[in-house]
């Protein structure tokens, strides 16, 4: 008798411990490192922050997020292998860090195809857009979510941008290959420059301006007081992706998979919103330092979009003579764009 009451004692105790280990492991913490190389004041860094935080809310604390923000974890060029490799477990990445690598989805860069950001964010995350061009073009990451920023401007340091013609010698920072192209059509040399040394590029006259957004400009950047024209195009938006490592969704459980899934499902109008409400505190910090803004004449608007298109169908034909499947990607985009406009924030009206 003595013998069966220990045994029992045991075997409950053995239980309990199986329970308190299970427990413990459902409620284990999984850290999170969330990379990006902007600014912690910029609108979009405040957005990520404020997912991580409702990850870890939302999951009871199980997901730990970690943010290494303001390019920590290296220039902007490489977050995307940061995510690849698991050295991040997220990241915030730029499709035109890495010219070519991306080539069809860096068709929405291509002058005036959107008008704000919410219109790109949409465009960029339409599911037969995504799973026929997009997704298969961003192997060994789990993209969570595209986005733009609002459309861009050409900025200068001394001379201001009424014409066409005024391009004419510019030395003049590209954000993407094809925005790279614009420029060369425009009469200006592209210059290549990493987002976070434009400031001291501009400011030692290496280079004279920078295809940059308002809120990336006076926001992100800081260029006020360096910049003194702006020309208002709104000609074009640079890309960008959320991206989480396989690896690392992959040990997650169920339930947590789904928390991180839906976590971005129907955020396009947030996102483009946080990204286009910038666009007029960044140009009064540019106003701040002594910037004078330029609205094109309708003639020499004009001008610039007819080369934009020279631009637009020459870079199509380009990757389709490589085989890519440019043509259908960027005239379903166009298409995608011109819906989303009737709905959606639109700097063009």
């Amino acid at each position: 008798m003595l013998l069966r009451n220990i045994a029992r004692l045991g075997l409950t105790a053995a239980a309990a411990l199986g329970l308190t280990s299970t427990a413990t492991l459902a409620q284990a913490k999984i850290e999170m490192k969330v990379a990006h190389f902007i600014v912690d004041q910029h609108p979009m860094a405040v957005w990520i922050k404020n997912w991580a935080e409702k990850l870890a809310k939302d999951s009871g604390g199980r997901i730990d997020p970690k943010i290494f923000s303001n390019a920590q974890m290296g220039p902007p060029p490489v977050y995307y292998d940061l995510a690849r490799t698991g050295q991040a477990d997220v990241t915030w990445f730029l499709t035109g860090g890495t010219p070519g690598r991306f080539p069809v989805s860096e068709l929405v860069n291509l002058p005036y195809l959107v008008g704000s950001s919410e219109i790109g964010t949409k465009v960029l995350n339409d599911p037969e857009l995504r799973a026929k061009y997009l997704d298969p073009e961003h192997k060994g990451v789990r993209v969570l979510v595209f986005f733009t920023h609002q459309p861009g401007q050409v900025h200068t340091t001394k001379k201001p941008i009424n014409s066409v013609d005024d391009m004419k010698g510019l030395r003049i920072r590209f954000s993407s290959p094809t925005i790279r192209d614009f420029v060369a059509a425009l009469g200006a040399t592209p210059v290549g420059v990493a987002p976070t040394e434009q400031a001291d590029q501009l400011q030692k006259g290496t280079i004279d301006g920078t295809f940059i957004d308002y809120g990336g400009a006076g926001i992100a950047f800081k260029l006020g007081g360096i910049l003194k024209h702006t020309t208002e195009m709104y000609s074009f938006v640079t890309s960008f992706g959320l991206l989480m490592n396989p690896a690392y969704y992959d040990k997650l459980p169920a339930d947590l998979k789904k928390l991180v899934d839906d976590s971005v499902k129907g955020k396009e109008t947030e996102i483009g919103n946080a990204w286009d409400v910038i666009d007029g505190p960044g140009k009064k910090l540019l106003m701040d330092g002594g910037m004078q803004p330029i609205k094109l004449a309708p003639a020499e608007d004009a001008k610039f979009r007819k080369i934009g298109a020279e631009v637009s169908e020459a870079k199509v034909k380009e990757l389709e003579a490589k085989g890519l499947p440019a043509r259908a990607a960027y005239d379903m985009m166009k298409a995608l764009s011109a819906k989303h406009a009737t709905t959606s924030k639109n700097f063009w009206q």
